[in-house]
């Protein structure tokens, strides 16, 4: 039994490609404690055991609540596009095939010419959609054997509600849903999933689906009394949900591995367009905007030159001014889908130039990404005011960076000071829904810069 001496919070989970975090909140929204280890995957094959993810998540809440804290909810976003088939006991009947997995590409190959262009869809269809990992999970198992599928970052709330269920943001990742009618593409799901019946009920992101009856929880004393599973979803959103929050119509600019740009918009979900993907509102009746631009993948190329990678470092630390060439476009970023990276005709070969034409292309590439997602908030009106623009992510660290942002996208943009931003999200989820009212700036933490 939980001791009453115990205080109360709420967790947020993030599965992570690389690693998956935990955030606890207090009843007023403070951090009060976090942990996070490595997502467990097969080092050869890149996929994720189900039962190895539920005990670390298991794990890291515990750590995080130790001998303090009492759990009253949970919500859990993580990656989009990753799931498994399950049993009619719910027990995982497959590993989890990695939105990155290179052998995405060959199941996409075989299901590219039977999948009819249709832009009305959430996202776009390619490699990394869950109707690839559909296609794949069939062939893992003798027909008739699986119950349900199961997004990975719904996972843990699914075993522990007993009850299998999918998060609107997930559905929308899957190639297969469109959010404007909240219905599946039944000729997309029987051509690689098999049975449309194997779809569990999707639910709104944010909403509470059950009771959370966790042994481990339980016997570690840190499960309190009535506590509920809270539905987490896609971890973009949710971090551009939770940003929302601390300034309503923002628009969050989240660098890490890549560069996401998130918004929540107040009109209902339409079709994407300008590479802008489309998810329902989290806890409304409007939509979620996403746009995905590169950005490791393309410093990692150049830095293949060591002493371009010298001043790349130099400058985001800020400890070297950039060059006046950061609207030069002298490098060009790969392309969508995999395209290599390159120097464009006529590039200096001076690495000291080179490193800020790195940089000013990818500030113009995120400037582009805010400018699409901007411009379909309200409709994209010319009299429309250009909406605040948060930024979150490992790049935030960077002041070289952050000040070359504020050059190219002419106004300086105020950082997040909590470094996971979609753990803390998913706590605000589960905190809200258990009917707390925490502070969402106390949780996120705004620059006093």
């Amino acid at each position: 039994m939980p001791s009453t001496l115990r205080a109360p919070v709420a967790c947020g989970v993030d599965v992570g490609s690389t690693n998956t975090k935990v955030v606890a909140l207090d009843p007023d929204g403070s951090v009060v404690a976090r942990a996070s280890r490595p997502t467990p995957r097969d080092p050869r094959r890149l996929s994720v055991d189900a039962r190895a993810l539920l005990a670390l998540v298991e794990d890291l809440v515990r750590e995080a609540c130790a001998d303090r804290f009492a759990v009253h909810a949970v919500a859990s976003a993580g990656v989009g596009e990753d799931g498994v088939l399950v049993d009619a006991r719910l027990d995982p009947l497959t590993p989890a095939l990695a939105w990155f997995d290179p052998r995405r590409q060959d199941v996409f190959a075989g299901l590219r010419p039977q999948l009819t262009d249709d832009a009305t869809f959430d996202a776009e269809s390619d490699a990394f959609r869950t109707l690839v990992g559909w296609t794949w999970a069939r062939g893992q198992v003798a027909p008739g054997r699986a119950h349900r599928w199961v997004a990975l970052a719904d996972l843990a709330g699914v075993l522990w509600s007993g009850d299998a269920f999918l998060s609107d943001t997930l559905a929308s990742r899957t190639g297969a849903w469109r959010s404007g009618d909240r219905r599946w593409a039944s000729e997309r799901v029987r051509l690689t999933l098999g049975d449309e019946g194997l779809l569990p009920p999707v639910v709104p992101t944010g909403t509470v689906v059950g009771p959370l009856r966790s042994a481990a929880l339980a016997a570690s004393g840190v499960l309190a009394d009535g506590a509920v599973v809270v539905a987490g979803g896609h971890d973009h959103p949710v971090g551009g949900w939770a940003a929302d929050r601390v300034q309503p119509g923002a628009v969050l600019d989240s660098m890490g591995t890549a560069e996401v740009v998130v918004a929540q918009s107040p009109l209902p979900p339409s079709p994407p367009r300008a590479h802008v993907e489309v998810a329902p509102g989290i806890r409304s009746g409007g939509s979620t905007l996403l746009r995905v631009e590169e950005l490791a993948r393309n410093v990692e190329w150049a830095a293949g030159d060591r002493d371009v990678a010298a001043h790349l470092q130099a400058v985001m630390a800020g400890l070297s001014e950039p060059l006046p060439v950061l609207d030069e476009g002298w490098f060009v970023p790969g392309s969508r889908g995999g395209g290599a990276p390159s120097w464009a005709p006529g590039a200096p070969r001076d690495p000291a130039v080179r490193a800020s034409a790195v940089l000013g292309a990818l500030a113009h590439l995120g400037r582009a990404a805010v400018e699409a997602v901007a411009s379909r908030l309200t409709g994209g009106g010319a009299a429309d005011p250009a909406p605040a623009t948060l930024l979150a992510g490992g790049w935030v660290r960077s002041p070289g960076w952050v000040e070359i942002k504020a050059r190219v996208g002419g106004a300086r943009a105020t950082p997040l000071l909590e470094p996971e931003v979609t753990a803390a999200g998913a706590a605000l989820l589960a905190a809200t829904a258990r009917g707390w009212a925490p502070d969402p700036a106390t949780t996120l933490g705004l620059s006093r810069r």
